[in-house]
This record gives C-alpha cells, sequence and structure tokens, in this order.
C-alpha cells in the first residue's frame, strides 16, 4: 500500500487591492498534469508555519513576506505531486497587498520548481482557472476574508 507524504507546508493566499488572488502555474512533469495553486511550500525543522509562509512567498514571488498576516485557515489536502501522493492539513495564510497585480519575480526557486515553474496570474475568487488545488479555494479565500 502507498505511504501518503505528510511533509509539514503552508500556503499563502495574497490578494491585491482589488481582491484579486494570486496563483502560481505548475506542470508535474511526472504526470503531465498542470495545476495553479497558491504560493507557499515546506516548512523547515525550527521554523514556524507563519514563518515558512512567509519565507515562501518572498522566495516564490519576490513579494514581502511582512504581508503575510497571522490570520489562518487549516485546509485538507490529497493530492499527488511529481508522482508522490500527499495527505494532509496546511495552514493558508492571509497575505494583503497595497497595489493593483503586483509583479511577480520567482527568484529563489529550487531546481525541482524551476523544472515545473509554467508562470503565475491574479484571479478574481470568482472565476479562478481550471485545475486549482485545493479545489476548495474558493471557499478557503471566502473563509479568510
Amino acid at each position: 500500500m502507498e505511504q501518503a507524504n505528510d511533509r509539514p507546508a503552508a500556503r499563502v493566499v495574497a490578494l491585491d487591492r482589488e481582491g484579486r488572488v494570486l496563483l502560481m502555474h505548475w506542470r508535474d512533469y511526472v504526470s503531465g498534469a498542470e495545476l495553479w495553486e497558491p504560493p507557499g511550500g515546506g516548512i523547515d525543522p525550527g521554523e514556524s508555519a507563519l514563518e515558512a509562509a512567509r519565507r515562501e512567498l518572498t522566495e516564490e514571488t519576490g513579494l514581502p513576506g511582512s504581508a503575510v498576516e497571522h490570520i489562518h485557515v487549516l485546509v485538507e489536502r490529497d493530492f499527488t505531486w511529481l508522482g508522490e501522493r500527499y495527505v494532509k492539513s496546511e495552514p493558508f495564510y492571509l497575505a494583503r497587498l497595497a497595489i493593483s497585480e503586483p509583479p511577480v519575480d520567482p527568484g529563489e526557486l529550487t531546481e525541482e520548481e524551476r523544472r515545473t515553474y509554467l508562470g503565475y496570474g491574479w484571479f478574481d475568487p470568482g472565476e479562478l482557472p481550471p485545475h486549482v488545488e485545493p479545489p476548495n479555494l474558493a471557499a478557503v479565500i471566502s473563509e479568510l476574508t
């Protein structure tokens, strides 16, 4: 039986001045599947979930980690990425940015992230793209705001 990975991680629901959410676009080179998801990633040893959310926002987008607030909701996740299944609860933190669609500079992506990164977009929560992860992201945004 397949063992699911429960590596701790945190994500950031980053909203611009108009309330659009930032989503990162990725392609799983194992399955070929594409997905859109909020920035985020693994929590390093000795790091709090909030510290990880702030670090990941800056690393993946170049946006200020200081924009990440203490507000979060736990999101149940069950997905497969690069041939590995992940089943876990992740905190999704809220970040508010003062300008419209600030430019994103993913300058600190890991090698794996560089191989899978397709771009980013700002989306109205009522008009999210197909293949958004988690599938209930609109409800998560609503709960955070």
